[in-house]
């Protein structure tokens, strides 16, 4: 574990070298994410002048600890760079993320983006994507119905679960996570799940990706380079 920790404070910290002065980031949500976040703050405490559009409640939060200011879509529309996780990333860079729930928000920051940075440690690459359970973000109305078409995709779905039953997103919707077995073709099944009633959001993030920073035990790579 204390080797994942610091292959994750490595790539947090490694994706820093994107930023430049007078930036807006989008900042994601997650454990490597956490990382980025602080090393950000000490660089802002130092006279970086950048803003962040959170992702999350949780990443507001630490956004206020480490004293990253933040700004929003109403006062600007335009991010220069979105750093965040994934769960999984395949060999082509397509990810699976939303472990956290954040992922309509995170795909948001990230289509905004005129570059999109992922920043994991070297356990989350895979030869293909569907290991990790694939979450997919719900309307609670009806949403029944809606994991039984997804089963009719083939996905078997379970309903996450929060401290007090069914776990809300920062969106109000739900989210069942979904086990299809391996992923093949990524692009088409989101399209499949985006066609269905009820679905928001999937976390499939297909062809996003501009650069992949993996931690390791000892040292941070860019697997663009």
């Amino acid at each position: 574990m204390a080797n994942q920790d610091n292959a994750k404070k490595l790539a947090g910290e490694a994706s820093l070298r994107h930023i430049e002065n007078g930036m807006t980031i989008g900042l994601g949500s997650g454990s490597t994410v956490y990382w980025m976040m602080r090393r950000l703050g000490q660089y802002v405490q130092e006279g970086l002048d950048v803003k962040g559009i959170a992702s999350s409640r949780q990443t507001e939060n630490w956004a206020k600890e480490f004293g990253v200011p933040l700004t929003n879509f109403h006062e600007t529309q335009h991010i220069d760079i979105t750093i965040d996780g994934a769960d999984e990333v395949d060999e082509a860079w397509n990810l699976i993320k939303g472990g956290g729930g954040a992922l309509v928000r995170e795909k948001v920051i990230a289509d905004a983006a005129d570059k999109f940075v992922i920043i994991i440690d070297e356990s989350k690459l895979v030869s293909h994507l569907g290991d990790f359970r694939l979450p997919v973000e719900i309307l609670p109305f009806g949403w029944e119905v809606t994991a039984e078409r997804i089963a009719g995709l083939g996905g078997v779905s379970a309903l996450r679960q929060g401290a007090e039953g069914a776990f809300v997103s920062d969106n109000g919707n739900y989210i069942v996570d979904c086990d299809f077995g391996a992923i093949n073709d990524p692009k088409l099944l989101h399209q499949h799940l985006k066609q269905l009633t009820g679905v928001v959001e999937t976390g499939l993030f297909v062809s996003m990706a501009d650069d992949v920073i993996a931690g390791y035990a000892d040292e941070a790579k860019s697997l663009k380079e």
